[in-house]
């Protein structure tokens, strides 16, 4: 079986064996004297942020981007202690950066341009609003909001404020995910027609808190929230944008829950997504689950002429395989591997300090309609599976 190993910004990799020829990553990269510069400000100090502001740290050039660069200016936390911390153990302890015991001081510090949202998900709303009130850019965290309501109400404020907002849907800017959007769209292997993709994780539910993320409701806990948002970027990627589809959001969503004793959150979701709107009929069958764990393929686009296997993890998968069909009968596989300097996280705020710079609004890779159709698909999963949040939690409704 060929296997294609791509190596992002290593200037000697090893050799590999050629496939897929013509489908080489390459960021957009305008002739510039010197790269932009996206002045950080960080909000919240957990796990996320720190993943966040290592891979930020990283040199563009080791991913062969020259044209931007970033600069964390700030941390935001609920202790000035913690901001400290942060940036002592995650920021090589730059003395530069500035340490605020509360998010306001980030928003009001003239330092930052835009602002990363790592908070809670049921906190987006409010911390997303701030920001943009005080005209900085902004990447939130997925899922971006509690539900479509309060994402339609941010996003009108930041088309009043006149600034550039975008969810950290980290997945869709990795060089994997671009390189099937190309093998998808090129028609070699026909028009796409069924989608599964599963993320689960043993989150060991009954030995964590209560109050924790992923089983409190006041915080948007359980599966769906959580982990829903990875099987269904592959949906939106490999249906929603396919050309066929011309744009027209699913025509029907169907789902089901199954809810943890302990606090009433989902623990095992599984939903359905159709297109048949225009000139796609397709669907995808999509599960997330809090107390298994994960098996191997991750993804599976299934075409009439062949189908796409992406390996687990789907959040940030490192290899997708490509098999061509002659009815039943499998005529030719390859396989692509890639490997970067990184984990992954850099590629969407490469992303953003291009939007920035060229004064757009919205991501053309992850735009606004794209979480708009996250976010409708889960409040109709949430609304047949009768998961209401406490009151309070949603802002908008």
């Amino acid at each position: 079986m060929p296997i294609e190993r791509i190596y992002i910004g290593y200037t000697n990799p090893p050799q590999y064996i050629p496939a897929f020829t013509g489908y080489h990553y390459s960021a957009p990269q305008p002739v510039m004297t010197k790269p932009f510069v996206l002045r950080w400000g960080i909000i919240s100090t957990g796990r996320i942020a720190n993943c966040f502001v290592t891979d930020l740290l990283v040199d563009p050039e080791t991913r062969d981007v020259t044209d931007v660069a970033h600069k964390v200016t700030a941390v935001g936390s609920r202790s000035i202690q913690s901001a400290e911390k942060f940036i002592a153990e995650y920021a090589k302890g730059d003395k530069s950066i500035q340490a605020y015991g509360s998010y306001a001081g980030v928003f009001a510090d003239p330092n930052v341009d835009a602002v990363y949202i790592a908070t809670p998900h049921t906190l987006h709303y409010e911390n997303a609003l701030d920001a943009i009130k005080a005209k900085k850019h902004v990447l939130c965290e997925k899922p971006v909001t509690s539900n479509a309501a309060e994402l339609r109400s941010l996003l009108a404020a930041a088309k009043e404020h006149g600034v550039f907002f975008m969810e950290a849907l980290w997945t869709r800017f990795q060089p994997l995910t671009l390189e099937v959007k190309k093998i998808s769209e090129s028609g070699v292997l026909g028009a796409p027609l069924a989608l599964q993709a599963d993320l689960s994780d043993d989150f060991k539910l009954d030995e964590i808190p209560k109050t924790h993320r992923a089983l409190d409701p006041a915080l948007g806990g359980g599966a769906l929230l959580d982990l829903g948002p990875y099987p269904l970027i592959w949906a939106i990627l490999a249906l929603y944008e396919h050309p066929y589809n011309q744009g027209a959001a699913p025509s029907n969503v169907s789902g089901t829950m199954l809810k943890t004793p302990l606090t009433g959150v989902d623990c095992n979701t599984s939903f359905t997504v159709t297109f048949v709107e225009r000139e796609l009929a397709a669907q995808a069958i999509l599960s997330c689950n809090m107390n298994i764990a994960s098996y191997h393929t991750g993804a599976v686009i299934r075409y009439e002429k062949g189908m796409i296997t992406i390996a687990a993890p789907i959040y940030c998968p490192k290899s997708f395989t490509v098999q061509y069909l002659e009815g039943s009968k499998v005529t030719k596989e390859e396989t692509r591997q890639f490997e970067y300097v990184g984990t992954g996280w850099h590629f969407q705020a490469d992303e953003v300090a291009r939007c920035v710079r060229d004064k757009k609004s919205e991501s053309s890779l992850w735009g606004h309609d794209k979480s708009l159709v996250e976010m409708d698909v889960f409040d109709e999963v949430r609304r047949q599976g009768n998961y209401k949040f406490p009151p309070g939690v949603e802002k908008v409704v």
